[in-house]
């Protein structure tokens, strides 16, 4: 039997991770100690992996607990629509990648919005984003790929866009630590 704290220890995991797994009915410990703390044996520990695995591939928590509560070809029907929504979200991020391909290179109106030679500055950028179906986490998810893609070309774009350099370089930072 291992701790709650051996146990996040192993996996990377915060206490609260574990915890919380324990209040949705993921993962609860198989024992509690004399003063009541947690206790999880060897058959925990090959659950956490599965979960562990499992979130590594992208699924999410309730679809983990139905793939090991139900087993059977419960795993392959959500395997197999998690690998739909990344075929979306691969195509989402490819044709992203064209058009700053096309923006960085000076097409698309030589990175301008509209008629009169009008600049794309940042609010016509978050809203072509946003229009385009990315809520803000998205878009640092856009800035992370781009920053890690061509960190040059990124912070070129964001000057383009008229970003004074402080914020710029703030975007940037933000962007390696989520990649």
């Amino acid at each position: 039997m291992i701790t709650v704290g051996k146990l996040a220890s192993r996996f990377a995991l915060s206490r609260s991770t574990l915890l919380y797994y324990d209040r949705i009915g993921l993962l609860s410990p198989s024992a509690r100690s004399a003063a009541g703390y947690r206790q999880y044996s060897e058959a925990d520990v090959e659950r956490m992996e599965a979960i562990h695995l499992y979130r590594r591939a992208g699924l999410g928590l309730a679809d983990i607990r139905r793939v090991l509560d139900r087993g059977g070809d419960t795993v392959h029907r959500a395997l197999e629509a998690r690998l739909l929504e990344l075929d979306g979200e691969i195509e989402g991020l490819r044709c992203q990648q064209r058009l700053i391909l096309e923006l960085v290179r000076g097409g698309a109106g030589g990175g301008r919005l509209g008629q009169g030679g009008k600049r794309l500055d940042k609010a016509g950028w978050v809203a072509i984003l946003a229009a385009s179906g990315l809520d803000e986490a998205a878009q640092w998810r856009w800035h992370a790929e781009f920053e890690r893609l061509a960190p040059e070309a990124h912070g070129e774009f964001l000057e383009s866009l008229g970003i004074e350099a402080k914020e710029a370089a703030r975007i940037r930072k933000r962007s390696r630590e989520l990649d």
